[in-house]
């Protein structure tokens, strides 16, 4: 998006009309109906903000992806998950492409299953287009999330019988090079407004979901975690583990050493363990 300022634009508010109208009354109970509820909700209200530089570029895969993100969330969304590991925004090979968190595109397909038609968003940088489940770069912070716990469980189901995984910001930002933005690299006063909404938005699925932890991937959704879920009286417990991206020198050192120590720690590990 060229110009002074960015916007999000006002589809999500179309999407939230076309999914509610399409809620099976019977199913509005569900973890993921409760789920999908609280992100259309917030779509909604993202849709009405708009950022100023160095922001040129905004991509909501909960618009042009809705159709694969809905089909992750529905497969794996559960009752009795305790886990929720939270991510911040997208990556512009992970969920940009896929609509899943972390969702690096053989993880995606391969382990996942995932299936779905991939649109694209308003506007697109031409170094960062948007192929769907047919894009061919692998997102390497997805595939050592993914691939963790493809190695520790075999099978999605028991993954997904204790945990699920979700992001803070639904917004991937980039700046006129294509480069992507993460949400602390936005004005200040755009950034706090954008987070207090990702804010009260988690502690609608956090109680959504009725988990007992909330694991940040990365300090940053860690500590927004804790902070948000604080501040509303969410009585749920915050950790974290480190974040599996290349920018980090340390997970470039081990990522996965340094996450199956923490996840021990943690008491999740012998959760996945438990064939």
């Amino acid at each position: 998006m060229s110009g002074d300022s960015s916007a999000v634009g006002d589809s999500g508010e179309l999407v939230l009309q076309r999914s509610f109208d399409a809620v099976d009354p019977e199913l509005s109970l569900t973890p993921s109906s409760r789920f999908l509820q609280a992100e259309l909700e917030l779509n909604a209200l993202l849709s009405r903000m708009s950022f100023s530089e160095p922001v040129r570029f905004i991509y909501n895969p909960l618009e042009y992806a809705w159709d694969t993100h809905r089909c992750y969330v529905e497969k794996y969304c559960q009752a009795g998950q305790q886990i929720l590991f939270l991510g911040m925004n997208p990556g512009p090979f992970g969920m940009a492409q896929t609509g899943v968190p972390f969702g690096e595109i053989r993880s995606v397909v391969d382990w996942l299953n995932i299936t779905g038609e991939v649109g694209h968003p308003p506007e697109e940088h031409p170094k960062r287009r948007i192929t769907g489940l047919a894009c061919t770069q692998s997102e390497v912070s997805g595939a050592r999330f993914w691939g963790l716990f493809r190695k520790l469980c075999r099978e999605p189901a028991l993954f997904f019988q204790h945990c699920f995984v979700h992001n803070l910001c639904p917004l991937i930002f980039m700046n006129a090079t294509g480069k992507n933005l993460t949400p602390p690299e936005l004005p200040a006063g755009e950034r706090e407004k954008l987070l207090a909404l990702c804010d009260v938005a988690l502690c609608k699925v956090v109680k959504a979901l009725g988990v007992s932890m909330v694991i940040g991937v990365g300090r940053v959704a860690e500590q927004r975690a804790r902070r948000a879920l604080t501040a509303a009286c969410v009585d749920v417990r915050v950790e974290g583990i480190m974040h599996p991206s290349p920018r980090n020198p340390k997970a470039n050192k081990g990522w996965e050493e340094v996450a199956r120590a923490k996840l021990t720690e943690l008491g999740v590990m012998s959760l996945l363990n438990n064939t």
